[in-house]
């Protein structure tokens, strides 16, 4: 399988693209729209660790947001991490008036601060929330693994999904969503161990 890893400066590329070749794709980064366009991928992959306001600053200045929108709103497959799941939604209150890519309902909002410590960082359970039938990777989720998640934002949404990924952390959040061959996760599998393994090998397997 072939993989788009996207680059735009915002993201721990190196450890992304090492937990997909450790599950058989072959990973090609993309740094601008033109080269998204003209790549024959099998999967798009938008990671993303820093602040909202400057990852769509740096997705603007390199040509890649309509591209994304393009390939996503032709539901083809797609996965997000970390940031690059908050970007999906329309806007966060870490950048107050920066537009988000808008293709989930919703906007990123900020842990209050009676839930203690923040950012929320550290390893926590995650539960699957099946909305509409099944899908092939809830059964990862079936023993409620522990994923590590490093993050100060959380969305609100109410998006049309298959299932999404609940998290507790003083609040319950949705800390991923999975739609058909698409799927964005708060949490980051590669940083995650075997149980980020067994999530990228079974969302990738799901789309062959």
């Amino acid at each position: 399988m072939k993989v788009g890893l996207i680059d735009y400066d915002r993201g721990n590329l190196r450890s992304v693209e090492k937990a997909l070749e450790q599950v058989g794709c072959i990973v090609e980064r993309i740094e601008n729209g033109e080269q998204l366009k003209n790549s024959a991928l099998d999967l798009m992959v938008l990671p993303g660790v820093g602040a909202f306001g400057d990852a769509m600053q740096n997705l603007i200045a390199r040509d890649l947001v309509q591209p994304i929108k393009s390939w996503f709103e032709a539901d083809k497959p797609f996965l997000g991490i970390c940031l690059g799941f908050q970007l999906l939604f329309e806007s966060s209150e870490e950048s107050i008036g920066v537009p988000g890519l808008g293709l989930f309902p919703g906007r990123v909002v900020r842990f209050p601060d009676a839930v203690g410590d923040i950012p929320h960082m550290g390893w926590n359970q995650v539960s699957w929330k099946v909305m509409q039938g099944d899908h092939p990777l809830a059964a990862v989720f079936a023993t409620q693994p522990y994923f590590y998640h490093v993050h100060s934002y959380y969305p609100e949404t109410t998006a049309d999904c298959d299932g999404w990924c609940q998290t507790e952390y003083g609040v319950s959040f949705a800390s991923g969503i999975v739609r058909g061959k698409q799927a964005a996760f708060q949490f980051h599998p590669e940083k995650s161990q075997q149980a980020g393994l067994d999530l990228l090998h079974a969302f990738t397997a799901s789309l062959k």
